[in-house]
């Protein structure tokens, strides 16, 4: 079966597409972060991701004529020899530590003349740490500890000093319930 087999399609043929597949990722792969509309850097996203597992494997083998294989795989996608080789040279190192997700997308408000939604797509190195859920936990729970072993010391201020004013209770919507419950009562 063929189900969900038409992602990013683009409103354009398959040679239309791969031309700026292309060229969109030579861009990236220079510029570490281009800004795009937001459906051409979705699907940038997984072609770009591919081109820089090849580079990733590359850079792990010591075969020479896999190396050769594998940037000749980049360059029948990309087409920009200088790009690819500045992938495959200098970029690729970065790369060797983190097990996927080299791209990240951040959305932008509508472009001005079409209303077009806008991104920016840019590259992610291994150290960092995005949006991990684990660092953020392990920060509370350092921060907590430390509020707990210093006492507090509440400096006295005026509004210390004087007696609070007693403010009027707001009016309760719980008010509004019970004499709702006390007509519903009375037809009773």
């Amino acid at each position: 079966m063929r189900h969900s087999k038409h992602r990013h399609q683009l409103g354009v043929k398959k040679e239309h597409r791969a031309a700026v597949m292309a060229s969109l990722a030579s861009a990236l792969f220079r510029h570490d972060r281009i800004e795009t509309t937001l459906g051409y850097a979705k699907a940038l996203r997984p072609f770009a991701e591919k081109v820089i597992t090849l580079a990733k494997k590359a850079a792990q083998t010591d075969d020479s004529a896999k190396k050769l294989h594998l940037r000749r795989l980049a360059l029948s996608r990309v087409r920009d020899v200088s790009a690819v080789h500045f992938l495959f040279e200098e970029k690729a190192g970065k790369f060797l530590k983190r097990e996927g997700g080299y791209t990240r997308i951040y959305k932008l408000v509508p472009r001005v003349g079409d209303a077009a939604n806008m991104a920016i797509i840019e590259l992610i190195e291994a150290d960092d740490k995005g949006y991990d859920k684990k660092a953020k936990k392990v920060k509370k729970a350092v921060e907590q500890p430390v509020s707990e072993s210093k006492p507090e010391e509440k400096p006295e201020s005026k509004a210390e000093e004087k007696p609070a004013e007693e403010k009027p209770a707001a009016k309760k919507p719980a008010a509004k319930k019970s004499a709702a419950k006390k007509e519903a009562d009375k037809k009773e």
